[in-house]
């Protein structure tokens, strides 16, 4: 496997060098190592469990770092929090709204932890609640708001003090869809000015990244832009299912000199042009194939690649 450490951009908004973390006697990160330019949206993929929520906390000064070293636009985390946290923006995958107030005094209560006054407050609250379709809302309490809108509600908190790196622990959870087109449009209109980092295991939502961190159990397993990772894969991939497949798996190397990839209850063959050797397929298989589906790589695929089993798994 080719080593999945990236050369460092020479700007670079996140930093973080050899980080290994533990639970106690369970491990969570193994020697992590990552740089996010300035600019970038950067997604760490991963099952739960993989070690992406906690480098996430690591980076938000949340928890503290036992070995090796986080640099956040320029300041050490552990040396440098308040610093830290004065220039970045956080959305925790669990609600962290006061739901005994309303939307905008959420936002305001925000606000003066960061010393933004209520003028400028409420100014920027309105512009954002609205901007989320949640402007008639703004004086209702959180209780009352629907899982959506509290999302909703979280981004704007996150969006107010202007944040230089936006942290996004699993950004569309409990969004609509038009809610959800709507984050990656205002995402996209942040561009070059902020930073975004968000641990993700939506497929739709890594696909949008410019480069992503494939981590499991504690490891970083490749970091490249979404596409780049499923080039590696070698062309179509040919899923087939059948309810032996370790017999299955045996007789095709005998048959076509094909080896494939045992997963849960399928075979996985990687080939180009995959469509041709189905009939090869079926042919040499008689009744041990159920169903035959062929589709080009995803970055499902690319994590049942590195790992032999799948993100959802």
């Amino acid at each position: 496997m080719r080593d999945p450490t990236p050369h460092p951009p020479t700007d670079a908004a996140l930093t973080i060098e050899s980080v290994s973390h533990r639970y106690g006697d369970r491990p969570a990160l193994d020697g992590i190592s990552l740089t996010v330019a300035r600019g970038e949206r950067f997604g760490l993929l991963g099952p739960n469990g993989s070690g992406k929520s906690t480098l996430f906390k690591l980076i938000s000064t949340l928890a503290p770092i036992q070995s090796g070293r986080v640099r956040v636009l320029g300041h050490d985390a552990a040396e440098s929090r308040d610093k830290v946290r004065a220039a970045i923006g956080v959305v925790f995958q669990q609600p962290a709204l006061d739901k005994q107030l309303t939307a905008m005094e959420n936002l305001q209560c925000h606000a003066a932890l960061y010393g933004i006054g209520r003028r400028a407050a409420a100014e920027r609250g309105a512009a954002l609640l609205a901007r989320f379709g949640l402007a008639d809302r703004a004086g209702d309490r959180v209780l009352k708001l629907s899982g959506g809108m509290r999302r909703k509600v979280e981004l704007a908190k996150a969006l107010l003090p202007g944040p230089k790196l936006l942290l996004l622990d699993e950004p569309s959870t409990g969004l609509d869809v038009a809610a959800r087109i709507e984050l990656w449009r205002l995402l996209d209109e942040l561009r070059p000015d902020v930073t975004v980092v968000m641990t993700t295991h939506a497929m739709d939502e890594a696909d949008r990244c410019d480069r992503l961190a494939v981590i499991d159990a504690g490891r970083l397993l490749d970091c490249q832009a979404p596409d780049d990772l499923k080039s590696q894969l070698g062309g179509d991939v040919i899923t087939l299912t059948t309810p032996d497949p370790a017999a299955l798996a045996a007789a095709l190397p005998e048959a076509l000199g094909i080896g494939a990839q045992h997963v849960g209850n399928t075979l996985r063959i990687e080939r180009e042009r995959a469509h041709l050797l189905i009939p090869q397929l079926i042919e040499a298989a008689p009744g041990m194939i159920d169903s035959v589906s062929v589709g080009r790589p995803t970055l499902d695929d690319v994590f049942i690649k590195l790992t032999g089993r799948k993100l959802d798994a």
